[in-house]
């Protein structure tokens, strides 16, 4: 697994506790860093990513809303909701990122930490949010 992987799994983990236990996205990342072991070169991007979301919360959870036919995001997963979030983060802020790479990252992101339902379902909203984004 790539570093930029990793980021992402520890930008969803610290996203869903700061949501979950309400706590700061920043100090969730923190106690995450100190609690538990991952790959310290992780914490770099994973940081970007959550103050990413963080700066744009409003931006990218309307993007959501708009793209998420039939669905409210009181609805959806705690954990599917923070993949979009960091998925829609990067697509919209981090030109780097491809957005093919932004989408199947979070969809394999949502294999491990969600349900079988989650990739398709993430699929679905990311791709339309994604050709909204390279629309002419």
């Amino acid at each position: 697994m790539g570093k930029r992987r990793k980021s992402r799994e520890l930008a969803l983990q610290a996203l869903y506790l700061s949501e979950f236990a309400e706590l700061s996205a920043s100090d969730a990342l923190q106690m995450l860093k100190e609690r538990f072991e991952a790959d310290r070169q992780a914490y770099g991007y994973a940081r970007e990513l959550v103050e990413g979301v963080v700066a744009h919360w409003e931006e990218i959870n309307d993007t959501i809303t708009r793209h998420a036919v039939h669905w409210r995001m009181d609805r959806m997963s705690i954990i599917d909701r923070n993949i979009m979030r960091v998925a829609i983060f990067e697509l919209f802020h981090k030109d780097d990122v491809p957005a093919t790479v932004a989408i199947n990252e979070a969809i394999e992101v949502a294999k491990r930490f969600s349900t079988e339902e989650a990739g398709p379902f993430i699929n679905g909203i990311l791709d339309a949010v994604g050709r909204s984004v390279t629309a002419p």
